[in-house]
């Protein structure tokens, strides 16, 4: 579909690579529902979209009964629902067996529970209400897209608990794609190498510098409207369909 005929959710939607998205969409003359927990930065981001172009919702996307009843929310707004992009996500760092003490149950399952559940919680609300959307061409009724991240393939040592929930993102792209299918649904995953986000701005210029260099070309780290120009592809080409696109500029994370 076109993106002008954009109507969609974002978590995560008000910084870093979802806000980029919603302003990628917007831009094409689409409509975007900003999901996300940060109060703070909503105000500025809706300020930049522009009026009657987006809204936001706070939502805590590991709360299913919030996300199903947010969701129906942003469709009233939207006019309807045809797109969900899934960006919310936290790192959830630490070693499974610490200096101090082992990595609490409580870390793991809270990390799995926001990137992993929180995106099967954004994609099963979507694709519900999306079932019902006049078919355009091909039969196409909606489009899911989540985030991943290239640890879910190369892992680093102390990333135990964030690859195992976008392992499981990617693990969940095809069955879901396939049992979709029959509703004219389509869901892909985009896999994000080093980005420029909110956490990276924090870093020190050196350590900036040393992550730039062990990206083998560009020798450079993503930038968020590159994440939302391959998210805009995927909305507009209806044959990608249950894969994963790694986004990385060819960098095969080290163990540590």
């Amino acid at each position: 579909m076109m993106l002008a005929e954009i109507r969609a959710v974002i978590t995560g939607g008000v910084s870093g690579l979802g806000f980029a998205t919603a302003r990628h969409i917007v831009a094409q003359g689409g409509k975007v529902v900003l999901l996300d927990i940060n109060d703070a930065k909503a105000p500025e981001a809706l300020q930049t979209l522009g009026a009657g172009n987006a809204a936001y919702f706070k939502t805590d996307v590991s709360d299913e009964a919030e996300v199903a009843a947010q969701i129906r929310h942003a469709a009233a707004f939207l006019g309807g629902l045809n797109a969900a992009i899934n960006c919310a996500g936290i790192l959830g760092a630490g070693r499974v067996l610490g200096r101090e003490a082992s990595m609490p149950l409580a870390q793991f399952s809270l990390t799995v529970k926001v990137n992993l559940i929180g995106s099967f919680n954004v994609a099963k609300a979507a694709a519900e209400l999306m079932q019902h959307n006049t078919s355009g061409a091909d039969g196409e009724r909606g489009v899911i897209i989540n985030t991943a991240s290239i640890a879910a393939f190369d892992g680093q040592i102390g990333q135990a608990a964030y690859a195992a929930s976008k392992g499981g993102v990617v693990g969940m792209t095809l069955p879901m794609a396939r049992e979709l299918a029959r509703f004219g649904i389509r869901v892909m995953t985009i896999a994000p190498g080093i980005f420029w986000t909110p956490m990276v701005d924090g870093m020190p210029a050196s350590a900036q510098e040393s992550l730039a260099a062990s990206i083998p070309f560009p020798a450079r780290l993503g930038l968020p409207e590159e994440f939302a120009a391959t998210a805009g592809f995927i909305l507009q080409n209806r044959y990608l369909n249950g894969e994963t696109i790694r986004l990385d500029g060819a960098t095969r994370l080290a163990p540590k």
